[in-house]
């Protein structure tokens, strides 16, 4: 999971930790009624700390699965860049060949055609 997302999470639990203790503290209740909601909050917490690695969980598959497609692309694209390539040295081979085809046989001919006196 990212830096950032860690820190949102750890932030998350530790403001809702001091909220709830503030809350309670200063609640205008009786000691016996504070007591008894306190042992209610601390009865929630395997709770409350389930539903957050739950969530953690699925925000962490949701990010897996989007970084997969991401990189699934990027690997389309980039072979679908590699044919392109192949295709166009390809083409670039073939005109580059028939170029110097035509080249060499111009040279033949201009040879052959000189007078025989240019030879001695």
């Amino acid at each position: 999971m990212s830096s950032g997302a860690s820190k949102f999470f750890s932030g998350l639990i530790v403001g809702s930790a001091v909220g709830a203790a503030v809350g309670i503290l200063f609640a205008p209740r009786s000691g016996k009624e504070t007591r008894q909601v306190l042992k209610k909050s601390a009865q929630d917490l395997p709770k409350l700390a389930e539903d957050l690695g739950l969530s953690m969980q699925y925000q962490a598959d949701r990010i897996t699965e989007q970084a997969q497609r991401t990189i699934d692309e990027a690997l389309v694209r980039l072979q679908e860049a590699i044919i392109t390539g192949q295709e166009a040295s390809r083409k670039l081979q073939e005109e580059l060949a028939i170029s110097m085809g035509s080249s060499v046989n111009k040279a033949s001919i201009e040879i052959g055609d000189r007078p025989v006196e240019d030879e001695e």
